[in-house]
């Protein structure tokens, strides 16, 4: 079951736009088994031009769903989000299938992904006047992963590294993705 943690930005959040995201979002809980606990944390912000930006992230045990759309209407973004966390959804139960087919099964692994996830991330700002100042700070849990979860892992979360602990040789290693479209690991000792 999802709950929500829904903010807006320059917009109020009225009971009929928490309506219609919860409404749109719970549409993607068929796609887990039963007994999936996970937040959704929705954050809807207005620009000066009317644009608005919606951004919706849903943290689980082994699998971070992330998308964000900006356009005119609020309602079509919520939309094209839930479009994009399916596709996501598809695309990694596609790849765990065709990796796990001749493995203990589908089912068991899925049912790890649906519960939630215990990993902690905070954010935190800070204002220093120095050349290198952290804006921004995140914390979380290193779970184990192959360098190809952990590429799909960084795709979803539209970022250009990732860094994870290898299951085979429990060291932290990165993945990033190079100027040319390709991949590289960088290993650590």
């Amino acid at each position: 079951m999802l709950d929500f943690n829904i903010r807006g930005e320059n917009i109020e959040v009225t009971p009929a736009i928490r309506e219609h995201v919860e409404k749109k979002i719970q549409k993607l809980e068929r796609y887990f088994t039963d007994g999936a606990n996970a937040t959704a944390h929705v954050n809807m912000k207005v620009y000066n031009d009317k644009q608005t930006k919606v951004e919706v992230t849903i943290p689980m045990k082994n699998l971070t769903l992330r998308a964000e759309e900006r356009h005119a209407d609020l309602y079509a973004a919520i939309d094209l989000i839930v479009d994009k966390l399916e596709r996501q959804i598809r695309k990694y139960k596609t790849r765990v299938n065709r990796k796990f087919r001749e493995r203990e099964g589908v089912a068991a692994f899925f049912a790890s992904v649906s519960k939630s996830n215990g990993s902690t991330a905070t954010e935190v700002s800070e204002d220093d006047d120095s050349e290198f100042s952290v804006v921004r700070t995140k914390r979380f849990d290193l779970k184990p992963m192959d360098q190809e979860e952990a590429i799909l892992q960084m795709n979803m979360l539209g970022h250009t590294f990732f860094v994870f602990t290898d299951s085979g040789s429990d060291e932290t290693n990165i993945v990033y993705k190079r100027k040319d479209g390709q991949y590289g690991l960088i290993e650590t000792n």
